[in-house]
């Protein structure tokens, strides 16, 4: 794993150099938009809605529309904005474990020790386990103060960005306010249904069955040789015009071109399938495990960049830093 932030941990006079890991990874498989007739990948432009160009990245600022009237941000007004560059997690208070509500947790990260000296993490990791308390902190990251807790898991801390107060929804629904009459005997039972279910919490036993069908379902496509060729339906992304890429319709136009042109290069139809198969009954043990895809924080990235020649999807290592290949 590639550390997200460094910095220091400090309660009172201690200080403790650490490493931010995210904690937790995307492994949906990657699909693109295409055009239904002939496949060709679906491109957005930023473009202005005045002038009609296409705008560069860098010459993109931002707005707050109130209904009536918009108030343009530029890149120096939020400049001047005091934004937060410490490299320290401070901590503020320590609090009852039960106190902080899961509705509130966010992001979650984990923090390893960055030097060699392992004692002041340890000291913290311990006390923070005997005393069942949960450390509050507040850190700085993207430039922006975020409340963050902190507590022990599997031997590690993991701390968890929390929602503000405000960000937090009141539960206010009709019928809530009501008490039906509960009877001892419904209670009863109810209570007896729930022991009948109860179990030790394993995530490992449960898949995403929607992910794992929709692998066996391109693998399927891809044995039978339902594709098209990347290159020709995915175009090229320009290299001018900070991140413009070939508008639709110039591909549209091209294409058209090279069909009537008698010698020139055609996109390839698709081909038929050898045979047809059933996507949801093939064994998962058929085909070669894809494997990891990437973190979701390298996934925005790379979903912009050209797709190469379609395979069988897989999933991205954990420190992945390839292309992914196209689902198409």
């Amino acid at each position: 794993m590639r550390a997200i932030w460094k910095g220091s941990l400090s309660f009172g006079l201690v200080n403790v150099p650490v490493k931010l890991f995210s904690a937790t990874e995307d492994h949906d498989v990657p699909l693109h938009q295409v055009h239904d007739d002939d496949g060709g990948r679906i491109r957005y432009q930023r473009k202005c809605e005045i002038c009609g160009e296409v705008v560069p990245f860098e010459h993109i600022d931002k707005a707050y529309d109130d209904g009536d009237q918009t108030v343009v941000l530029t890149k120096a007004d939020l400049a001047s904005l005091p934004a937060e560059r410490s490299r320290d997690i401070d901590v503020v208070e320590f609090v009852p474990s039960e106190q902080v509500d899961a509705i509130r947790l966010d992001r979650s990260y984990y923090l390893a020790p960055d030097s060699s000296s392992m004692k002041a993490y340890a000291l913290l990791r311990r006390t923070l386990e005997e005393t069942e308390r949960t450390a509050i902190v507040r850190i700085s990251l993207r430039q922006r103060t975020r409340l963050a807790a902190l507590r022990v898991h599997d031997e590690v801390l993991l701390l968890q960005t929390l929602l503000w107060d405000d960000e937090v929804r009141d539960a206010e629904f009709p019928g809530l306010d009501e008490h039906p009459r509960v009877s001892e005997n419904e209670l009863k039972m109810a209570q007896q249904l729930v022991e009948s279910f109860s179990k030790d919490f394993e995530p490992e036993k449960f898949d995403d069955e929607y992910q794992v069908q929709l692998r066996q379902l391109v693998e399927a496509k891809l044995e039978q040789g339902d594709t098209l060729d990347t290159d020709e339906t995915f175009g090229r992304e320009s290299d001018s015009g900070g991140g413009e890429v070939l508008d639709l319709m110039e591909a549209l136009r091209q294409s058209v071109e090279r069909r009537r042109a008698g010698g020139a290069k055609k996109a390839p139809a698709r081909k038929a399938p050898a045979k047809k198969k059933t996507p949801t009954t093939k064994s998962t043990d058929a085909a070669s495990a894809p494997k990891k895809r990437a973190s979701a924080a390298s996934r925005s990235s790379s979903s912009e960049e050209r797709a190469p020649a379609a395979s069988t999807p897989k999933k991205r290592s954990s420190g992945g830093s390839g292309s992914r290949k196209a689902a198409s």
